[in-house]
């Protein structure tokens, strides 16, 4: 039974994190253009809800550009953190 048994490695544990964070920063990404439609849907006088939603075209594209930032900087910060996550599993395959 303990031969069975698997130790958690460091890059186990890195990948794993770098999953997660990767995920989190996807769903950031996510929750952002969500406002981003949802804000240019007010503005053009759509309404989603009972509510009647106001807003200008100069707020919405702060809006946009902030979310198109937002952006950019996570997809680096995904690419950084999985290339971190692999770094043991890289050093463990290479012969």
């Amino acid at each position: 039974m303990a031969e069975e048994e698997k130790k958690v490695s460091v890059a186990e544990v890195r990948k794993t994190v770098a999953s997660s964070l990767g995920a989190a920063f996807g769903f950031v990404i996510g929750l952002l253009w969500s406002q981003v439609v949802l804000g240019g849907f007010a503005v053009a006088g759509i309404s989603l809800t009972a509510q009647n939603m106001q807003g200008n075209w100069g707020g919405w594209a702060a809006f946009l550009v902030t979310a198109l930032v937002v952006t950019v900087v996570m997809i680096l910060l995904i690419i950084f953190i999985s290339r971190w996550g692999s770094q043991g599993l890289r050093k463990k395959r290479a012969p």
